[in-house]
């Protein structure tokens, strides 16, 4: 780092704290051992791996806080911002304004700001949780366990993932979502049905089919409101709603965008050429699915790397198609490629699950792995080379 006139010079900057960023350092640092590197981030943690705060923190005692940090902060000449916003890029400058006024010049930008969590109107409460930080875990640990109501609010990824933890850590909870069942529009109606039929026997109340309103606080509990005036108590809120993309910085900075997503080339290049995206918010051109916009955790790992690797000179094309994974109760489901029950799908039903094909006129554009051990490797050499009879599919896929 230099500085000048209180302009202070990093030959990389990142904006945003997450996972993105964490391994970005990791893949700098592979190519480049000395560059400065400036992290901006609006937490108040190091970078970590944010899947672990609704899975394997709450189910195995031995893995601890201590073993969630991706340790981008141990690599030397690496200076992190917290709680800091950044309010504007100038690219001709190569600059970025952060909200104190500080004004930061950079060779090399990533753009790595992640999802905004959607909320519902209520007043600001130390019991309403969106479960996206550390901090949020931390909190949630205090207000679960036995004699405790959490209420989770939607149905996808983070609802449910906390849904199966809480009831494991002897808590009570009620989940609401708008869908008519749980798992709808996900799954095909026969998985769909087991997935719900789970967290019914596992002790979750399931609401279906309600929009909830707002919540406000009554005394020592919070209150839900949904649509058709039914109220909820509860003692603790988990707002999960899913994200919307943060591309403000990128629009106003007049990126190419796409997908609802910043637009990046093979090697996770913007249409600046000192300007790089990864994760969450970037629209990039998959080598076996086409362009696409991945909201979850493997690509943010490996994009992440390769863009750290790619800023310090590496030059590679981002090659890896990313997978979506869960594990709720007993079940855990893998899948590559677009998985959607309105498309044909073909079952291969194996001793202990079943392995999903779904076809789009014909062609095979996502596969389903529903408590099956496979090379995951094995599904996207299928999804880049499916067989020409779309029976022949069945037995395809080899059982690890």
């Amino acid at each position: 780092m230099s500085t000048m006139d209180n302009e202070r010079t990093y030959r990389y900057v990142i904006i945003g704290g997450g996972m993105v960023a964490g391994y970005a350092i990791k893949g700098i640092r592979q190519e480049d051992t000395e560059g400065s590197i400036l992290v901006v981030s609006q937490e108040a943690d190091v970078p970590y791996e944010r899947p672990a705060l609704s899975k394997k923190l709450w189910l195995d005692d031995e893995f601890t806080e201590e073993n969630i940090r991706i340790g981008a902060e141990d690599y030397p000449d690496v200076t992190f911002e917290f709680k800091t916003t950044v309010q504007a890029i100038d690219r001709e400058a190569k600059t970025i304004a952060l909200d104190d006024g500080q004004t930061t010049h950079y060779e090399q930008l990533l753009l790595a700001t992640g999802g905004e969590p959607r909320t519902i109107k209520g007043p600001d409460d130390p019991h309403v949780l969106v479960f996206r930080q550390w901090s949020e875990y931390r909190k949630l640990r205090k207000f679960s366990g036995p004699n405790k109501r959490v209420v989770i609010i939607g149905g996808g990824y983070v609802g449910t993932e906390l849904a199966s933890s809480l009831t494991q850590n002897d808590t009570q909870v009620t989940m609401i979502f708008p869908e008519k069942a749980l798992g709808e529009g996900k799954f095909p109606e026969k998985i769909r049905a087991e997935y719900e039929a789970t967290f019914k026997n596992n002790g979750v109340e399931l609401l279906s089919g309600q929009m909830v309103e707002s919540y406000q606080r009554d005394g020592d509990h919070l209150t839900i409101t949904t649509k058709d005036g039914s109220e909820i108590a509860a003692d603790t809120i988990i707002i999960g709603l899913g994200v919307t993309p943060r591309i403000s910085l990128a629009e106003d900075s007049n990126l190419a965008l796409a997908d609802g997503g910043v637009k990046v080339d093979g090697y996770l290049q913007t249409s600046d050429d000192a300007i790089w995206s990864a994760g969450d918010i970037a629209s990039y051109p998959d080598q076996i699915l086409g362009r696409q916009r991945i909201e979850h955790v493997d690509h943010a790992r490996n994009s992440g790397e390769l863009v750290g690797r790619n800023m310090a000179g590496a030059h590679e094309r981002y090659q890896h198609t990313p997978y979506f994974y869960s594990m709720i109760f007993d079940i855990s489901w893998q899948a590559v490629g677009t998985i959607n029950p309105e498309l044909q799908t073909v079952f291969d039903d194996r001793d202990n699950g079943t392995i999903v094909y779904f076809l789009d006129d014909e062609q095979l554009v996502g596969v389903l792995i529903w408590n099956v051990k496979v090379d995951l490797d094995d599904v996207r050499n299928l999804l880049a080379n499916p067989p020409a009879d779309n029976e022949a599919l069945v037995g395809s896929i080899k059982e690890q």
